[in-house]
This record gives structure tokens, sequence and C-alpha cells, in this order.
């Protein structure tokens, strides 16, 4: 099997800047496979690629090249960074991107570098396109076999933001978050449908948030009216909430980080 690079960044599709890194990597490896996760993060949005790369990237073969870049940062002090970790390598800027990958893997399974050998880079790399004059030349060269370790020090302190984890009342009722809003508006949480909360997901759970009063988690959207709120266990394996036919977010006015409360009937 070809070597695969995923991309992830907050390009958009409009301008050549997608193109221009694919350019740079099939110069370097022309036998590689691109897939594009996403090139439609809102701007500057860290976490939501975060999340986004955090539930495609086990779904790709063993080996798999992660490319993500979307960096407010480009250009300033912060760091380019490669991550090896178990299956898989990741690569872009060091500002929280990684985060879901390193809080779920203990510091002895990584191997993390940060990329200082401008042999692996593009000439006279941009001082704000770093996507395509660093990071896209080194996946490629990852693609090619070279070592991780070949493109520059290691570090052991990558910039890792704190992610959300739902919380256990004294009553009983557990306090959770919302992680994330797709592009339906669905609003997913920090509640795993494996994790430890969920014994209290299913027909007598209420769900409560922005007001409105949820009973039961459902299976399906069709489980409840059109314009009417659901819960339900989503396909990345948390519990969501969504508006029939709807935009879960607008309707409740709803963002990131918001709580929501779970309760037994």
């Amino acid at each position: 099997m070809p070597p695969i690079i995923t991309l992830t960044t907050d390009f958009g599709t409009a301008d050549g800047y997608v193109g221009a890194m694919k350019g740079v990597i099939l110069n370097i490896h022309p036998g590689v496979t691109i897939v594009d996760l996403s090139h439609e993060i809102p701007p500057q949005n860290v976490r939501q690629a975060a999340f986004v790369l955090h539930t495609a990237a086990p779904y790709f073969p063993a080996g798999t090249i992660h490319l993500a870049v979307v960096d407010p940062g480009v250009g300033s002090a912060r760091r380019p960074i490669a991550i090896q970790i178990p299956g898989a390598t990741l690569v872009g800027p060091d500002n929280g991107l990684f985060s879901f990958f390193l809080t779920e893997r203990p510091a002895g399974s990584r191997s993390i570098i940060q990329l200082t050998r401008p042999a692996f880079w593009l000439p006279a790399p941009s001082h704000t396109f770093h996507g395509r004059d660093i990071f896209a030349p080194v996946a490629a060269h990852l693609a090619r076999g070279v070592p991780i370790t070949d493109l520059g020090d290691p570090i052991d302190d990558p910039v890792v933001f704190p992610i959300p984890q739902p919380k256990m009342r004294l009553d009983g009722a557990v306090v959770a978050h919302v992680l994330h809003i797709d592009h339906f508006g669905n609003l997913v949480t920090d509640v795993r449908a494996t994790g430890p909360m969920a014994p209290h997901l299913g027909a007598e759970t209420t769900v409560e948030i922005a007001g409105r009063r949820i009973a039961g988690v459902r299976q399906t959207f069709a489980d409840v009216a059109t314009g009417e709120p659901v819960a339900y266990v989503g396909s990345s394996g948390y519990l969501e909430i969504a508006i029939r036919q709807g935009n879960a977010a607008a309707v409740l006015g709803v963002t990131t980080s918001d709580e929501l409360v779970i309760r037994q009937k």
C-alpha cells in the first residue's frame, strides 16, 4: 500500500493554498496518497481542528501521516513539530492541535520532535506559509521513509490544551460540556458512550441544556418529531444533541464549552 498523508486545514478551497501543499508533497514523493480530511475548519479554530483530526485518524491504516495546519501563530516563536505515536505520525504547529492524542497516550508511547533541520524544508521558507514550506515537505520526507529523529531535536513539553471532562455531582447528576459543533449544528459533548458515564445513557436519561429538557437517549433522529431536540450517541462515540432537520447550536443558542446536565429519571 502506498503511504498516506491526510490534510486538515482552515484554508478553505477558494484559493490555491491546499493545492500548493499537495504540489510540494508530490514533488518529493510522487507515489504518496493524499486524503483531505477537512479544509473547512473555521479560521484559527485550533480546538475544532483538534477534535476533527482526533475522531477521523483512527480509521486510517497504520503508518498514516496526519498533517494539520491551523496556525494562528505562524511566523512567531511557536514550534513546528512532528509526533510519532503507535500507528501514526502527526505533523503541524505546536499550538494544541494534537492535544487529544497527547492526553490519551502516556509520554513513553510517543516521540516528539521539534522540526529544526532546514534540509527537509523548502528553501527560504515564507514567514506566513509554513504549511507549504515546512510541514508539507516534512510530511513527504516522512512518507519516503526518513526517520522522525532525522528531522530535528526531541522535546518533552508540547502545548496541550485542557480537554473538558464530565463530572458527577453529589446528587448523582452529571455535568458535561459541549466539546464540538459539527457542520450541521449538532452538539457533540464530552460524554463517551464507552466511558465511565455510559451507564447514564438510556431511555431513563434526561438531558438539560439551554433551558430545554430532553427525555431519553434515542438511536436516530427519526425518533422525535421534526424541529424537536434529540439526544443520541453519534458516530464518533460521544453523546450528541441535535434538532431534527434543524441546527441545534443556532436554535438553542449554544456554543462550545457550554454545560449540560444529565440525570436519571
